[in-house]
């Protein structure tokens, strides 16, 4: 039986492009009136599902969790408003969330790659410099085209940040990627590390919080984007407040780099960086905080509008995903006010739609 929703509001199929007249028919959009009448009629401003383009679902702050609770994260950010999530590694197994047409769409990137402890316990694959190539083939075989690296991590005996590999060993690393047909983004914290990164041919880093002048033409040129989580890099205090006793250098350089957390985030975006939204939910981070990470980048000099596009149309081009066009998947926000304009709207979505079905 025919199922027809029909969105009576304004349609926003880009962050500068207006539409009205936009319906989903047996869960496509369509542009083109049907000839039969609505089952449902939403009202409101429309867009299209948000993008957590940095989350965890099937991960908790020990490593892995049960099954039920990644069904909960899922849900949890489904019900936020994120309805396309780009994994950024994950202890569980999280393909049978693909196969659920009440869950957000997934985009899995297998497992973290660490260097040997030198990560958080029980959440990396970790491997010695000389075995990272190989575990860079296994991670893109095993998920949808990314692979996700751990750049820098404390150096316990440095008593600082450090790289986790050497240079030229990444850059063997994302070639060996790139010839599997993945993506690699990675885990970068310091400064240092992003010359290495770039240097590799990266393809996106995560966090960025040692983005220094120097780095911003680069990002540009190649085209890396950056995410960067800064709904994360706000437990950079507490982390520098239990690293003080044994780690006083690297409690000072976590503290740094919080502290110009905004302003590097809005040299990047004044410089012509992408930047897309991410929460990094599923260890120390709540899942469902996508809209926290919007405001936060409005917060840190992004206009809103632009803060939005970093969580929709241009993100769900990135990750090659459909926005709202002429017969893509269902997947879209109803909302009571301009979220170009009232990112706060985004709090308390009228209505969800996820693959024609209304699931809030």
């Amino acid at each position: 039986m025919t199922r027809i929703i029909e969105f009576s509001g304004t349609v926003l199929t880009g962050p500068h492009t207006e539409h009205h007249g936009l319906w989903s028919v047996d869960g496509l959009l369509t542009f083109r009136r049907p000839a039969a009448a609505p089952d449902l009629t939403l009202a409101g401003w429309v867009i299209p599902g948000l993008v957590d383009a940095h989350c965890h679902i099937g991960l908790g702050p020990g490593g892995d969790v049960p099954e039920q609770l990644a069904e909960e994260q899922a849900v949890t950010d489904r019900d936020a408003g994120a309805l396309l999530v780009r994994d950024a590694g994950a202890v569980h197994d999280t393909r049978w969330i693909q196969q659920r047409a009440d869950l957000p769409r997934l985009i899995r990137s297998g497992r973290h790659i660490a260097r040997t402890r030198r990560y958080l316990r029980g959440f990396a694959v970790e491997v010695e410099p000389e075995d990272l190539v190989e575990a860079v083939r296994k991670q893109a075989r095993a998920g949808d085209g990314w692979v996700k690296l751990v750049g820098d991590w404390i150096d316990r005996d440095a008593g600082d940040l450090a790289a986790s590999f050497p240079a030229r060993t990444l850059k063997d690393a994302v070639k060996a990627a790139h010839d599997e047909g993945a993506r690699v983004t990675a885990h970068c914290f310091a400064e240092d590390t992003l010359d290495d990164m770039l240097d590799a041919g990266i393809d996106c880093i995560e966090h960025a919080t040692g983005l220094l002048p120097r780095h911003l033409p680069r990002f540009v040129e190649q085209g890396v984007p950056i995410v960067p989580t800064l709904i994360n890099i706000a437990t950079f205090p507490e982390i520098a407040a239990q690293a003080e006793a044994k780690f006083p250098r690297y409690a000072a350089h976590m503290r740094a780099l919080w502290e110009r957390r905004a302003e590097r985030v809005l040299a990047a975006f004044e410089a012509g960086v992408t930047i897309y939204a991410g929460t990094d939910a599923g260890s120390v981070i709540k899942h469902g905080r996508i809209v926290d990470e919007l405001q936060a980048l409005h917060a840190a000099g992004l206009p809103a509008g632009a803060a939005l596009d970093a969580g929709a149309w241009a993100a769900r081009d990135w990750l090659r995903a459909d926005g709202i066009t002429e017969g893509a998947s269902a997947d879209v926000l109803v909302c009571a006010e301009d979220p170009r304009l009232h990112l706060a709207t985004l709090q308390n979505l009228e209505k969800i739609v996820l693959r024609g079905q209304l699931v809030r």
